[in-house]
């Protein structure tokens, strides 16, 4: 996998909610032109977009934030189930410190820190503008 994406408002909130989770800023900017269009299937878009990698430089998370066209559907508010829902699940080293930090940043606990046979501590949250990922911690094993 090269990248997930993820369409948000406010890219400077989103960037700094990722960061706190332990993401690095690799880059930002604009992408528009024609050829963008025939990528995204999106014509006349302007888009800005931040570049952020995890700590172990396998995976990186594409922030988009549209200028234009306009936003033509939110399913920010779409509960799990819902069909083409995405969410990304991070592992962290310590699920409780992780969510005080990320709880700066107005992440809740979609409903509760769960344990899971002594294997993981795992919960969704719900981050700025409703965005939906998960975090768990392995148990018995620090990373």
């Amino acid at each position: 996998m090269h990248n997930m994406g993820i369409v948000v408002e406010d890219l400077d909130a989103a960037i700094a909610f990722f960061t706190e989770l332990g993401l690095v800023l690799e880059g930002r900017m604009p992408v528009e032109g024609e050829w963008s269009g025939r990528v995204t299937g999106v014509r006349d878009q302007r888009v800005e977009i931040a570049m952020l990698r995890t700590p172990d430089g396998h995976s990186r998370l594409e922030l988009s934030r549209f200028d234009a066209p306009v936003i033509v559907s939110d399913h920010r508010a779409a509960p799990v189930n819902s069909l083409g829902y995405l969410r990304v699940m991070f592992t962290v080293e310590d699920i409780d410190d992780t969510l005080a930090r990320l709880s700066k940043h107005g992440a809740t606990v979609v409903d509760e820190v769960v344990n899971y046979e002594d294997i993981y501590k795992l919960c969704y949250i719900r981050g700025p503008e409703g965005i939906l990922i998960g975090i768990a911690e392995e148990l018995g094993r620090k990373l």
